[in-house]
């Protein structure tokens, strides 16, 4: 899944290049094609499909140019997860009836891979022969109000255990009671699932929506498949697969990861992920002077020189005509600063 906007991370990741397709951490590799690499040792190659909205067709064919136009599934609008989810589960199925299929977002930080391809062939293997909606989940490091918790069968002794219920995202209270009791995990929006068992899910629990995508099945795969999502796709209801199946099916199981995780969703949980320096700033692309500052991220584009004396925990974030000097604390107020910027200055910069 390749086709949110990552507005947190302005003003590097815009409407126009969203986070996916930037080097955010400094590695030489795009997170798209970091995520892409990743799978590929468990996947073919040709079997990776890349969902995305149809503004970044290019992006994405710029970025990995070795696979086929086959494997880009755009979307015409915005829907969240479950559409899009939907209707990839329909051209697999058609293509493969017995396929098995994770469902991953291209903008992750996953450090041990080969921990990660581990759980995930666990998770393969049950799914080819039960009829399961599986999903991955993150032992909790502390009370993070951000993410959405799993909770999960206490009495279960094998590596994959049934989920009592989804938790929505907890205020600090109500995380800290989920990580005293010891079967609650983060959720990562990771799936793994038979295209058979998901596309049931959605006929038993969405069946407006399943019909809605289930009415094209013949011309998937075919010429006329895009005239048909092009008139359909914007009906569907914008619609996360959480609340859509997770939520509400009863062959839902977890797999607690066996990796370290980061869904790279704010400038600070990328600086947790990046190298510091002796005084804990992160440092990406810039050559920094910094004297009595600390905690900051500071990121530019070309090596450019940034001279910073006296900040603490801010994130500094220079791109073309714009230049982000905002604390840390605040970094969920980005989305709002991006609004103001856009109302007062032109949509141009967001």
């Amino acid at each position: 899944m390749a086709g949110g906007v990552g507005s947190r991370f302005w003003p590097v990741s815009t409407q126009d290049f969203p986070k996916q397709f930037h080097d955010m951490l400094g590695t030489g590799d795009t997170l798209i094609q970091k995520t892409f690499n990743r799978l590929a040792k468990l996947i073919p190659e040709e079997n990776i499909f890349i969902l995305t909205n149809e503004r970044y067709n290019d992006l994405v064919f710029e970025q990995l140019p070795n696979i086929t136009k086959r494997q880009v599934v755009l979307e015409p609008a915005m829907r969240n997860t479950a559409p899009c989810i939907l209707y990839a589960s329909l051209k697999i199925q058609k293509e493969n009836e017995d396929a098995v299929m994770i469902v991953a977002p291209s903008d992750h930080w996953i450090e041990d891979e080969q921990a990660f391809s581990n759980n995930v062939k666990t998770a393969f293997d049950y799914c080819a022969t039960n009829s399961a909606l599986m999903t991955l989940g993150i032992t909790p490091t502390f009370p993070n109000t951000g993410y959405g918790y799993i909770e999960y069968d206490k009495t279960a002794t094998t590596e994959i255990k049934s989920v009592n219920q989804f938790r929505e995202k907890p205020d600090y209270e109500t995380a800290k009671t989920f990580i005293e009791q010891g079967n609650f995990l983060w959720n990562a929006g990771i799936f793994m699932w038979s295209a058979k068992t998901v596309v049931a899910a959605f006929k038993n629990n969405q069946p407006q929506l399943f019909d809605l995508f289930e009415k094209g099945y013949s011309v998937y795969n075919t010429e006329f498949e895009d005239d048909f999502i092009k008139e359909n796709y914007q009906k569907a209801e914008n619609i996360s697969v959480d609340y859509a199946l997770m939520e509400k099916s009863d062959n839902v199981y977890v797999i607690p990861a066996t990796f370290d995780w980061n869904d790279l969703g704010t400038w600070g949980s990328l600086y947790d992920k990046l190298d510091k320096d002796e005084n804990t700033n992160a440092v990406v692309n810039a050559k920094a002077l910094t004297e009595d500052s600390s905690g900051n991220m500071i990121r530019t584009k070309g090596n450019k020189v940034v001279v910073v004396d006296g900040l603490k925990d801010y994130i500094i974030v220079d791109k073309d005509e714009v230049l982000l000097i905002f604390p840390k604390a605040k970094e969920q107020d980005i989305k709002k600063v991006l609004q103001n910027v856009k109302a007062n200055f032109g949509e141009e910069y967001g």
